[in-house]
């Protein structure tokens, strides 16, 4: 294991394991994060980026003596970016969007078939595509999806909620022609 060294340091040596260094900086990192966000569930996240973050790239900081200093920027920096990506995609809720989203006939969804909701969900943007694919066609949670795309849990739900809104667009379009003509009964 590449990473082992940069979470299970050597006692002899003076470096922290992992659970050492958590215990030592969780609470200050949090306090941080707490002074960043306003919100007890932004700053564990936050903070929990952090020190997955140590887990993964830590053994590349050569001086164990900066690794509070190491922590803190990289929690500030996490923020800023979450801060940048929530400003470019800002979380809506579906609910509040539901008047701009365009009428579906419940007969269309209907007669739409598997291979046909798939095509239109082909044409959802593909920033969007990946968070409803993971959720509707591969019943993964809002978590999961969050780990699997490396994006923050509210980004998770935007992008659902965007391309779902998409999704319900490309239907109303697919089906405004049949929506001017009767079905033929036999």
């Amino acid at each position: 294991m590449a990473n082992h060294g940069s979470y299970h340091g050597s006692p002899a040596r003076g470096e922290l394991d992992f659970q050492s260094l958590v215990d030592l900086h969780y609470r200050a990192l949090f306090q941080f994060a707490m002074s960043l966000t306003h919100s007890e569930s932004a700053a564990g996240d936050l903070v929990q980026e952090t020190f997955l973050i140590w887990a993964t790239k830590g053994h590349q900081l050569n001086d164990r003596s900066k690794a509070k200093s190491w922590l803190f920027t990289t929690l500030h920096r996490q923020f800023l970016e979450s801060h940048r990506r929530s400003s470019r995609f800002p979380h809506i809720e579906i609910s509040l969007a539901d008047a701009e989203l365009p009428k579906i006939e419940p007969g269309f969804i209907q007669r739409l078939d598997a291979p046909g909701m798939l095509r239109l969900l082909a044409q959802v943007d593909e920033h969007y595509r990946a968070a409803v694919a993971l959720f509707y066609l591969d019943d993964h949670s809002y978590n999961e999806i969050a780990a699997i795309l490396e994006v923050p849990l509210g980004t998770v739900k935007s992008r659902i909620a965007r391309g779902l809104g998409q999704l319900r667009e490309l239907m109303a379009r697919a089906d405004a022609p049949r929506a001017g003509t009767k079905e033929k009964t036999v």
